[in-house]
Formats: structure tokens, sequence, C-alpha cells
């Protein structure tokens, strides 16, 4: 089994990226993540690149179950971040969205609203639920999954790096094996407010490689894009035999 990976961000219509992506082979681990640093709060793009860093460091290898070393990477990345606070007199946050590959086995993690959509038998079988209050309204039923990014709370989230109570990481393990023709993507919510779940999985599905797909999704968001949108990153990965 063979991994065919992209990674893309950029700052879109706003003056900086606060966003960081990464990507890293981790002793026999390959690790995947996005990270969006909280454009309300001050040295966000501080906090997302100490996310990144954390999850990707090669101290500490990864060693036992997937989605354990996950968790521990992200409590280890939220303490960092509490120091730079601390350091900078600054109450910069982030979110990350986080996967982890040994062999067959997955395992995903996030804090925040980033992205996580996994596709297997030619569907998404799984993504992640944003930790915001307009998908606590969603799940609730006081509006539609497309009304989301629309909604006056979106970016109201009730979780994220940097915050010493409420940083707590939702978690995956795979419940089966990858196979080929699996696919992942990893997203900011200046990537995902922009396309529909369908289109995700009808541009996986055109896409012979991980770049193209990548660039599938990033041509239907940028016919949508409305002026000064936000800082947009994407991670694709693909599951080669």
């Amino acid at each position: 089994m063979k991994l065919d990976s992209y990674a893309f961000t950029n700052k879109g219509g706003r003056s900086e990226n606060q966003d960081t992506v990464g990507t890293a082979e981790i002793g026999d681990c390959s690790v995947f993540v996005v990270a969006d640093g909280l454009g309300g709060h001050r040295n966000g793009e501080q906090a997302s690149a100490c996310a990144v860093g954390v999850m990707t460091a090669q101290e500490g290898g990864c060693e036992g179950e997937l989605e354990d070393w996950l968790k521990q990477r992200i409590a280890e990345a939220n303490s960092r971040i509490l120091q730079l606070q601390e350091q900078q007199r600054s109450n910069m946050k982030s979110t990350v969205t986080a996967l982890a590959i040994r062999e067959k086995q997955a395992a995903w993690a996030h804090v925040g609203d980033s992205r996580l959509y996994y596709l297997h038998d030619r569907s998404i079988e799984k993504m992640t639920e944003d930790h915001s209050v307009a998908y606590k309204k969603y799940l609730s039923g006081e509006i539609t999954k497309e009304q989301i990014p629309m909604d006056e709370d979106q970016s109201c989230l009730l979780r994220t790096l940097g915050n010493p109570d409420r940083c707590k990481p939702a978690s995956v393990t795979l419940e089966h094996p990858l196979s080929a023709g699996d696919g992942f993507l990893l997203c900011s919510d200046g990537m995902w407010e922009y396309i529909l779940d369908d289109e995700i999985l009808v541009d996986f599905l055109k896409a012979d490689c991980a770049e193209t797909w990548a660039h599938l999704l990033l041509l239907r968001a940028m016919d949508r894009f409305n002026s000064g949108n936000d800082n947009l990153s994407v991670v694709t990965v693909m599951v080669k035999a």
C-alpha cells in the first residue's frame, strides 16, 4: 500500500495567512495536519505553526496506538501554545486536525472546526464534527448542514488549542483496514465553506492523484470566493495499491 498526498495553503483575500499545513514520516507512521489560527486573536499564525510543528516533530517517534498518540501530541501542542501566550502576552489560539496512518491502520483527531473527510467504497464514510455553535445548531435541527457556513455563530468555536479547559480532541480509530481507492481530505473552514460533500466525492472519483483532487476542489471553491475570503488550506491523501 502506498500513500499519495498533496498539501496547499493560501492567504485567500486576507492580508496574512494564519493557516499552517504539514506532513511528516515519523518512523513507520505517516502524519498529515491542518491547523487554522483564529483570526480574531493576535498571533494566530504562530499558534497554528506551533500546533503543526508539534504534530510533525520527529522526537519521540510514533509509538503505541495511533489514536492515543494523536491525543498525546495534541495535548502537548496545547501546552506549548499556552506557554507562548504567557511569553508574548497574547491570546493566540488555533484549531488542529491530524491524520495518522501506519500500514493499513488509520486514526484521526481534531479540535475546532478544521475538518477531515474519509472516502471509502465510492462514498464519504466518515467526517469530523465541528466544535462550533453552528454545528451544534445543525445537530439539533435548528439549521441545515448547508447553512452552517452562513450561520452567524459559525465562527464561535467551543474547543480550541490555546484554551486551558476546552481543548479536548475528538478522535477516531478506523475500524477496518485501509484499502486501495480510499482517500482523506483535511481542510480549514476557508475551504469547506465553499464546497459540498457531494462535490468532494465527485472530484475524488475524477482524480487520478492527490494533487489533481486538490486542484479540482480549489477550482470549484475559487469560483465562489467573495471579497476578503478567509485563508484556505487543504491536504489530500489517496491510498494506492
